[in-house]
């Protein structure tokens, strides 16, 4: 395939579907978007009912099941003008658009692509969001998401770039994006984007990509090409991708993920629980499954590629799971919107039938002290997993 590939907004025009299922999925697009294009439909392999790229991008009739909310890491509360985040004291983020080469089954962020969405930053609001983060010398990074950054034509990215590194306490830039994966031919095609993003890489000041592989079959010859184009303009790269129920909650593929990512040059930083967003009970996989699932990838892998933390993008902070005993589970914010909770620890008696942290929450945290006077605690003779 040269060139662009072809986007595909209806479900109808998905040829190798069926026209039963066809039928059926189109009341799963009216209420969540579908999305997706000729290259990344090409990575199907449709004798595969199971197949797990046909599984992030084709909906299925499990969303419709009741469960979840349009914001679940009530990103609301952290919006403090249209478009733009302030959680975390030192990052900003901005929504730039609501467009993405495809759209995930599982996407935390459903809301955007909804009729009379409000929630990304307009072409005349940029300057008043780049005069909130020079305003807060505090921000040291710039997160651009979306949507999908590099859906933008390059001019429009580079206004937004070239705004921000006018800022002397900006120091890093990054840019959230499946495009790797989903059309890596908007970067191999594109010698502007490269340009661009080797004339506001610097080496005091890098542009991070921050990627979302989800399934080592992503890694194809293209999205590797593209990934060496975008290390060559200077860029630093890191993949970020959550666990997905029938996508990657193998230990085998997770490893395989984690093993291609590291040689290319795009090592694994995040493993993030799936949200639990409106239609994502099905792709959703339990906290202490999954913990065991991504504690067994870091098995066969080096020491570059264990470096992702599995990570809960809470309301309240991004929550690492830690550990694990017979009776307990062990979590740690490694970031917070109260500055005050990062490092600290909570603990709480096990329950596998958890999917968020707000299910351990209900259940009370338990202090070390408590631990301690409690039959089966965290004493010598308890497992602990970490």
């Amino acid at each position: 395939m040269a060139g662009y590939p072809r986007f595909i907004n209806r479900i109808e025009d998905v040829e190798r579907l069926r026209p039963e299922e066809k039928e059926t999925l189109k009341k799963v697009t009216e209420k969540f978007a579908f999305r997706t294009n000729e290259y990344y439909l090409s990575l199907i392999n449709w004798d595969d009912p199971n197949d797990p790229i046909r599984r992030l991008v084709i909906p299925s009739p499990e969303e419709l099941h009741e469960w979840g909310a349009l914001d679940p890491s009530n990103e609301a509360r952290y919006t403090v003008m249209r478009g733009v985040e302030h959680k975390y004291r030192s990052t900003v983020l901005f929504l730039v658009n609501n467009v993405c080469g495809s759209i995930c089954r599982y996407c935390f962020r459903k809301r955007l692509f909804m009729k009379n969405a409000h929630d990304t930053l307009r072409p005349q609001d940029l300057d008043r969001a780049v005069e909130y983060v020079r305003s807060h010398p505090e921000v040291n990074n710039v997160l651009l998401t979306g949507g999908d950054p590099l859906m933008f034509p390059t001019r429009r990215l580079e206004e937004i770039i070239s705004k921000l590194r006018q800022i002397d306490h900006v120091d890093t830039i990054r840019i959230g994006t499946k495009i790797p994966a989903f059309n890596p031919y908007r970067i191999t095609e594109d010698p502007s984007l490269l340009e661009m993003i080797e004339k506001y890489s610097t080496p005091e000041k890098r542009i991070y990509i921050i990627s979302h592989f989800s399934h080592p079959r992503e890694i194809t010859p293209q999205a590797i090409k593209a990934v060496d184009m975008l290390l060559k303009s200077g860029a630093i790269l890191a993949n970020q991708n959550p666990l997905i129920r029938g996508v990657n909650d193998d230990p085998r593929v997770l490893a395989e993920l984690f093993n291609k990512l590291q040689a290319i040059g795009d090592p694994p930083y995040y493993v993030f629980q799936c949200r639990p967003a409106s239609g994502n009970r099905a792709y959703s996989v339990p906290v202490e499954e999954a913990y065991d699932i991504v504690e067994e990838a870091k098995k066969p892998v080096s020491g570059l590629a264990k470096r992702a933390r599995y990570i809960l993008s809470h309301a309240t902070g991004k929550v690492e799971v830690i550990a694990k005993t017979d009776s307990h589970i062990l979590f740690r914010y490694h970031q917070a919107a109260d500055p005050g909770d990062i490092g600290r620890v909570m603990i709480f008696r096990r329950n596998p039938e958890a999917y968020w942290l707000d299910d351990y929450l209900v259940q009370g945290e338990i202090s070390v002290e408590g631990i301690g006077m409690e039959k089966g605690g965290l004493d010598e003779e308890e497992h602990v997993e970490t």
